[in-house]
């Protein structure tokens, strides 16, 4: 079983197995993501477990539960609580129809926890890992309002829009990254061996190479001799941005504002933050949590620290009776469309539904920005590339038709 763990970066850490005794001493497990055992010790005892065990979690061979499962299980859950299936019937379908066993093992915990009595948002708020608090305010609405499976419905559409978007701006990179990492394999075989080949047939003409050839073979030098270094510069700086990211939610600020700015990608970022905030806002607003509450959760959902920051400051302007229009306008982040569509809800009472119609326009948005951008990409990296590699090879056969033109 697993226990809430209430991380303030839920990315951040290790996973730690535990076991220990709740307050009626009954014994209990699970797993939790922190920085340290003694963190997560200590997260441990501020719920108020004795710990008996803590151990860190290590990779297995098996595929972990990614959020297209949870995406998956969810749709799942609601279809059966619509057609009127039990919900400790529904687990066991989920569970045993599921092809990955770590889903499998993770959902009849759920369903044991349930069985025992708990609710079904708090089973599991118990696992912060995989279903995070916006997933647990709708399942705790629904259960309150006696709407489980409407809010499922919700929650699962909500999923499915989400990892879409997503989707789309993942498949609209492959192909680019596919080129610079064939054209990034292509440049360092042909600095490696082609090149210094060339050099020693270069050394037996006795006369200048042209200055192309000889900035070419310099490089080439550089290369064989630190290609180690560089590629270990270049393995470090990654490693280092990421964990600087995950570590400095300020670095991430700014990193996120630099994508909101730069040409074309910014623009399609925007977009697809602007659709995932309206959609989440909507949902949450729908399945009965309160607007302050409410963007609680939007602010951890938005996947941009600029929105997330600024879904802050939206919420302690509501909660100072402040409209949603005028608090989201003062943040210079929202299109007049997304405003104007935030009043006209506000004064009609239809928010979430207006919220949703901007959700779904910038959702058509993204698709039309997403195909722009490949467009673009497209022939530039193309152009690039040809500048690139086609450079090397001339610069490489300049001496060969110097040569051949002293003896014609």
């Amino acid at each position: 079983m697993a226990t809430v763990s209430k991380a303030k970066k839920p990315n951040a850490g290790f996973i730690w197995q535990w076991e220990g005794k709740d307050r009626a001493g009954k014994p209990i497990r699970g797993e939790l993501r922190a920085e340290s055992e003694a963190v997560a010790k200590t997260q441990l005892r501020r719920q108020g477990i004795v710990v008996t065990k803590v151990s860190r979690r290590r990779a297995g061979f098996g595929r972990r539960i990614g959020e297209k499962d949870i995406t998956l299980f969810t749709r799942q859950l609601a279809t059966m609580m619509k057609a009127g299936v039990p919900l400790l019937q529904a687990f066991d379908i989920a569970a045993k129809g599921h092809g990955n066993p770590a889903v499998t093992k993770m959902l009849l915990e759920v369903r044991a926890d349930v069985e025992t009595g708990m609710s079904l948002a708090e089973a599991f708020g118990r696992r912060p890992l995989y279903f995070d608090k916006l997933f647990c305010s709708i399942i705790a609405a629904g259960e309150t309002g006696g709407v489980l499976d409407a809010l499922l419905d919700k929650l699962a559409t909500y999923k499915e829009k989400v990892m879409a978007i997503k989707g789309k701006i993942k498949s609209a990179m492959i192909y680019p990254s596919a080129i610079v990492a064939t054209a990034f394999v292509i440049t360092t075989v042909i600095m490696l061996y082609v090149i210094p080949a060339f050099k020693d047939l270069f050394s037996s003409f006795g006369a200048d190479l042209p200055a192309p050839t000889q900035l070419v073979i310099w490089l080439s030098d550089l290369f064989v001799d630190y290609w180690w270094l560089m590629f270990g510069a270049i393995g470090a700086a990654v490693f280092g941005a990421l964990y600087a990211m995950k570590r400095s939610p300020r670095l991430q600020e700014k990193l996120d504002r630099v994508l909101l700015r730069m040409p074309v990608l910014g623009d399609v970022v925007r977009k697809a933050t602007i659709a995932r905030w309206s959609r989440t806002l909507s949902t949450l607003f729908a399945a009965g949590v309160p607007l302050v509450e409410a963007l609680d959760s939007v602010a951890g959902a938005s996947g941009n620290q600029v929105y997330a920051d600024a879904t802050r400051r939206i919420q302690a302007d509501v909660s100072a009776g402040s409209t949603l229009k005028d608090s989201m306008a003062r943040t210079t982040l929202f299109p007049n469309m997304a405003l104007q569509m935030t009043a006209i809800g506000e004064e009609s009472g239809s928010l979430d539904a207006m919220l949703d119609k901007v959700a779904d326009f910038y959702e058509d948005e993204v698709d039309n920005a997403v195909a722009a951008l490949s467009s673009l990409l497209e022939p530039a990296i193309m152009v690039i590339l040809g500048v690139l590699i086609g450079g090397l090879v001339i610069a490489m056969y300049l001496p060969i038709f110097k040569m051949g033109q002293v003896v014609g």
